[in-house]
């Protein structure tokens, strides 16, 4: 696929994937959609970490309401459908990603692009960062699994008061509230992405994987669900090379040279 929208780079194990739309603060159009999660189809095949992070001021300013603007007089119209065909796919995409997940965010993190932020398995922010659920300003509820995110993260009453108030939450209050990782100078959030990047790109790709997996299960499995869940990703990840690499490692006391296989 030729990507009009976004950036995506593959290079020592790190697919760094960026939203280009800066003159529309990066909003998410379909057409961007179906890029991103191509890219993220590309990187599962062929990286071992992904980094997403956008050009320009923003990160995502949320969905690109022309995307939209021309149903606004139909009787019966449908705001969600591209929410069916694309966005709730892209999530899903981002999910269940079979590398870890970075989000380097800097600016409007707005609407969906909320969403598509929080979904980082790291979130690295910049002091101009700022998280937003506008949904309300214009008549909608929250998507992209944004009540889902957020009452996970930082709790009910804190989510209801972002999506019922639609007032933006600053990066130094998202840190305090344990909702990101990171708050740095923007121009250090590549650079501190990409040490998370080159860290995990070295490590054990696919306990690294079936752990995201068991940690998003977690959020609504049963106890002993969850349990079985661990076993059997167990199984899975000691049938890995790198399993054998890391206890090899450990009894001759040497550093692990994980290959991602």
């Amino acid at each position: 696929m030729k990507y009009t929208q976004i950036e995506c780079e593959i290079e020592n194990g790190i697919a760094n994937i960026k939203l280009n739309m800066p003159g529309k603060l990066n909003a998410l159009s379909l057409t961007m959609g179906d890029e991103l999660m191509h890219a993220i189809d590309l990187a599962n095949e062929n990286a071992r970490v992904i980094v997403l992070g956008s050009h320009g001021r923003a990160f995502c300013s949320g969905a690109n309401l022309s995307d939209t603007g021309n149903r606004l007089q139909a009787a019966e119209r449908d705001i969600g459908s591209g929410l069916e065909t694309v966005f709730n796919p892209l999530m899903l995409r981002m999910r269940d990603a079979k590398v870890p997940l970075i989000t380097a965010v800097k600016g409007a993190a707005a609407g969906i692009g909320c969403s598509i932020a929080l979904m980082g398995d790291l979130i690295v922010t910049g002091k101009s960062a700022y998280f937003l659920q506008a949904f309300r300003n214009i008549g909608l509820i929250p998507d992209g699994g944004s009540a889902y995110l957020l009452a996970h993260s930082i709790g009910r009453v804190r989510a209801m008061q972002m999506m019922l108030l639609g007032k933006k939450l600053y990066a130094e209050q998202a840190l305090a509230y344990g909702l990101v990782n990171d708050v740095v100078d923007d121009d250090k959030i590549d650079e501190i992405a990409m040490e998370y990047a080159v860290e995990l790109a070295q490590g054990p790709t696919i306990a690294l994987g079936l752990l995201r997996k068991s940690a998003w299960a977690a959020l609504d499995n049963k106890f002993q669900d969850q349990l079985q869940l661990e076993r059997e990703l167990q199984f899975a990840a000691g049938q890995s090379n790198d399993f054998a690499e890391g206890v090899s490692a450990f009894l001759g006391k040497r550093k692990a040279e994980f290959k991602g296989d």
